[in-house]
């Protein structure tokens, strides 16, 4: 009984030691669209670091458009899950600064924290990644102090506070404010999915640099079309259903497949299919953007 009772005991240490080292992880990431012009960002660091100088601070990107919601879902999407879990991200991207929209922190079901309005900006995270629960963060303690006549910097007095002290275990989890139910404001997008012959899907975001045209059509659902490099695919694009282009162009394993200033069709880094101009900007040419509300077709040409 007493050997039992030691081998209890160890193991609720154990759990105990895993779910602190957890929690205390240190690491807080932001995210927004403020840029690096001014002193924004810095501020925000700056409030974290008052509440624990051990703390680690990295940037997943300021180069939001402003106020473009669905780029920072997307972005959080795309980096989230190379972190470890117990990360905690800050993503600030707040056209309803000071409103009735509510600040929130989720955790996700793969262990990482994303502190945040609930604007839509937790759309894809929470499809792709899944919500284990959703607290709103209680200002009165969670609030950096003597910020409560300051309305519109509550990346600084809130968000960045609350990211920090949830990382140095100041805070845990159920401290941040009440459990709201499991779930966040969506932005309506067309999910991927075979339709017949078809597959609709998502422009998530352009390849800015080179204005490539990422969608979220991944690599296993486009292989549905049994598709070999050489094939011409048939690719549609609409905007709010308004059809912006249409064309065919070869999948190709690499750029250099078609000549300069032609189009193919390619699988990116991320393993979903993508459409290019090789050394040309197809985003730019054919006035193609990206965002909830941009859509994409394709179909594998028979001959």
């Amino acid at each position: 009984m007493k050997r039992f009772f030691r081998i209890a005991a160890f193991v609720l240490f154990l759990t105990s030691l895993k779910a602190v080292s957890f929690a205390q992880i240190k690491i807080v990431v932001f995210q927004s669209d403020f840029g690096l012009k001014d002193g924004a960002v810095s501020a925000m660091k700056g409030v974290a670091m008052g509440v624990s100088p051990e703390l680690k601070l990295y940037d997943l990107t300021h180069e939001i458009p402003a106020y473009n919601i669905w780029e920072a879902a997307y972005r959080l999407e795309q980096t989230v899950t190379y972190w470890p879990a117990g990360t905690v991200f800050v993503s600030v991207v707040d056209p309803g600064v000071g409103t009735e929209r509510k600040s929130v922190v989720i955790k996700t079901q793969t262990g990482h924290f994303i502190v945040t309005p609930d604007n839509g900006t937790l759309t894809l995270v929470a499809q792709s990644l899944g919500i284990e629960a959703v607290r709103e963060i209680d200002e009165v303690v969670n609030r950096r102090k003597d910020s409560q006549k300051s309305y519109t910097f509550h990346g600084r007095d809130v968000y960045a506070y609350t990211a920090a002290r949830l990382a140095a275990g100041a805070i845990n989890f159920e401290q941040v404010g009440k459990l709201l139910p499991n779930e966040v404001v969506s932005l309506p997008y067309q999910k991927a999915e075979l339709v017949g012959k078809t597959i609709k899907g998502n422009i998530s975001i352009l390849d800015v640099q080179y204005g490539n045209v990422w969608t979220n059509i991944t690599g296993d659902l486009f292989a549905q079309l049994k598709p070999v490099y050489g094939d011409v695919i048939h690719v549609v694009i609409f905007h709010n259903k308004q059809k912006v282009y249409e064309g065919n162009a070869p999948y190709s394993q690499t750029f250099g497949a078609v000549a300069k200033g032609k189009p193919l069709c390619y699988l990116n880094s991320l393993l979903q299919f993508s459409v290019a101009l090789n050394m040309g900007n197809f985003a730019a040419k054919y006035k193609v953007e990206s965002g909830s509300e941009w859509s994409i077709e394709i179909r594998k040409v028979v001959k």
